[in-house]
């Protein structure tokens, strides 16, 4: 199973890389979007494998809890993941602007901490969604205490979920503040001054 998502997690990479690289270098954009669309089909194959694997009375192991909490990891953090290399696919090859990340302290940085939370919120619940679904498939049993439940890896992996959502939260968010709105306006200005320079050394080379 430990295989089977090392082999997810560069299909992913190599999919989206490749996709990436048929829009903005080769300039082939249909065949970049069939490319593109095919990246989530990734994580579909890796959840029927997983499907088939305890269906046939495979053994919970800790790479099958693993696998439930790799779906929900690529499920929350995929589209943002696609979205930032893009962008810098679009800088780096078609004259986008320079991927800009929000001043330190600022409200924007802020929000982007909370944004990034609430990934592990969703990835969280999706992970224990699979987990909960591969112990019915398994022949749903209830653990009687709590050492019992650590001795599961599925129910283990679970009662680990709300932990690490905790740290993450006190980690970030919880003590991000509200952000101070004059850095905003800081970065808004040098976004403004990176935009006139680039669109003056077009005009120059046209």
């Amino acid at each position: 199973m430990i295989a089977a998502i090392i082999v997810a997690e560069i299909a992913f990479w190599v999919l989206l890389l490749a996709g990436l690289a048929l829009r903005y270098v080769a300039r082939a954009r249909r065949l970049s979007t069939l490319v593109l669309a095919a990246v989530p089909v990734v994580d579909l194959a890796l959840l029927v494998l997983v499907a088939v694997d305890v269906t046939r009375g495979a053994p919970p192991t800790r790479p099958h809890a693993f696998a439930a909490l790799y779906l929900g990891i690529t499920v929350a953090f995929g589209h943002h993941i696609i979205q930032r290399t893009d962008a810098w696919f679009r800088y780096r090859f078609a004259g986008g602007p320079k991927p800009l990340k929000a001043p330190k302290g600022s409200t924007a940085e802020v929000h982007a901490i909370w944004r990034e939370w609430f990934r592990v919120v969703l990835a969280a619940a999706l992970g224990a969604s699979c987990l909960l679904i591969m112990i019915a498939l398994e022949g749903w049993h209830t653990p009687a205490s709590v050492d019992d439940a650590a001795t599961h890896p599925y129910w283990a992996t679970l009662l680990l979920l709300p932990i690490i959502t905790a740290v993450w939260f006190l980690a970030g968010p919880a003590f991000a503040g509200r952000g101070d709105p004059t850095r905003d306006r800081q970065s808004a200005k040098s976004t403004g001054r990176a935009a006139m320079t680039l669109h003056d050394s077009r005009t120059e080379d046209e």
